[in-house]
């Protein structure tokens, strides 16, 4: 008999390696004989055998068996973290497809036209504004109409009015100025002064009550006009000036100076018309004398020494031997031999610079 506080003796743990290199332990075996020694029951000496081996036989088939842990094989690791990987792919696929979906759709939709909500001025509240003045925001600001607006009274833009658009006008358009920077279709246009700083082409027809050009005017087509007045009338080149009608040069009188041995005895001359052309009238006297019988003295001297043109009127004209004796002031009308006495007779006259 062994005293009651002597500890045990430990258990021999027998190992047995199979043929598979895998290591059984087969001290169970012994543990669990010494298990079922020391765990009897009491009455087992009451029991036949075949009892006792029957409940032996229940309790090894109640206690449970020794799991063993198998690793997974590398292969079935791998398809683990392919599946975790493609799981992803996929919800990043569906993602996008659902946005490009949800984008496709919202821009076929029609965009929603905005409502502007209107309110009416009644009768009392236009009658207020009618007494008072109104300011409605201030410099900086800009106040934006979306609709149209119709104005029946009067409207004062204190600054300046900017169109971005056309400008149509049933009425009139009056103003101290008007200065347009780009191209400009009138129709029926009224002026009382027109300055052009510039060029101005005028392609149909135009009628002006008085025209002032300080520059040059160039016309490529006909000119048609009552009256042209200039103070210098030039044709360029190998230009035609074409008068179906008469010319006529106007202009104050010249003066003249008679010589009265050259004219004879009770003789006197005139003259009618301008600096450029006209009629001096002769009457001779008693013993007229040679030499010139009288001079014409222009109004406005010409810048050269001029050419004049005479031509002899009547018979006592034609019997007298005349010349011509000019200069920048005037010229005269002479004799080389004493002009038939007691005659009437004229010479017509044309000057030219």
């Amino acid at each position: 008999m062994k005293p009651d506080n002597e500890p045990n003796e430990a258990p021999i743990e027998d190992k047995q390696e199979t043929d598979e290199g895998q290591t059984v332990d087969t001290s169970s075996d012994t543990s669990n004989e010494d298990h079922l020694a020391q765990s009897a029951p009491a009455d087992a000496l009451s029991r036949t055998p075949d009892e006792l081996e029957e409940e032996e036989k229940e309790t090894h088939t109640n206690e449970p068996e020794p799991v063993v842990e198998k690793q997974p094989s590398k292969l079935k690791r791998f398809f683990r973290k392919a599946n975790v990987y493609f799981l992803l792919f996929f919800l990043v696929i569906a993602v996008a497809i659902a946005v490009t979906i949800v984008n496709y759709l919202n821009s076929k939709k029609e965009p929603v036209t905005p409502v502007v909500g209107s309110q009416e001025l009644t009768e009392e509240a236009l009658r207020q504004l009618a007494n008072t003045d109104a300011s409605v925001g201030s410099a900086s600001q800009t106040l934006t109409i979306q609709g149209n607006a119709v104005i029946d009274g009067q409207t004062l833009m204190r600054g300046n009015l900017n169109v971005a658009g056309n400008l149509q006008t049933g009425g009139s358009i009056q103003g101290p100025t008007l200065t347009i920077s780009g191209a400009t279709n009138l129709g029926d246009t009224q002026m009382n002064s027109l300055q052009v700083a510039s060029n101005a082409a005028i392609q149909g027809n135009t009628t002006m009550r008085d025209l002032s050009v300080s520059g040059s005017a160039t016309f490529n087509g006909a000119v048609t006009m009552p009256q042209l007045t200039v103070t210098t009338l030039v044709l360029s080149g190998n230009a035609n000036l074409q008068i179906p009608n008469h010319i006529a040069f106007t202009g104050p009188t010249p003066s003249r100076t008679v010589n009265a041995s050259a004219l004879g005895s009770g003789g006197s001359a005139s003259v009618s018309g301008s600096d450029t052309t006209g009629t001096v009238n002769i009457n001779t006297g008693n013993s007229p004398q040679a030499g010139c019988m009288v001079r014409i003295n222009f109004n406005q001297g010409f810048s050269n020494q001029p050419h004049v043109l005479i031509s002899p009127v009547g018979y006592g004209a034609g019997r007298t031997e005349y010349y011509v004796d000019r200069d920048q002031a005037g010229f005269s009308i002479c004799s080389s031999s004493p002009a038939p006495g007691n005659q009437a007779f004229a010479f017509d006259y044309f000057v030219t610079n």
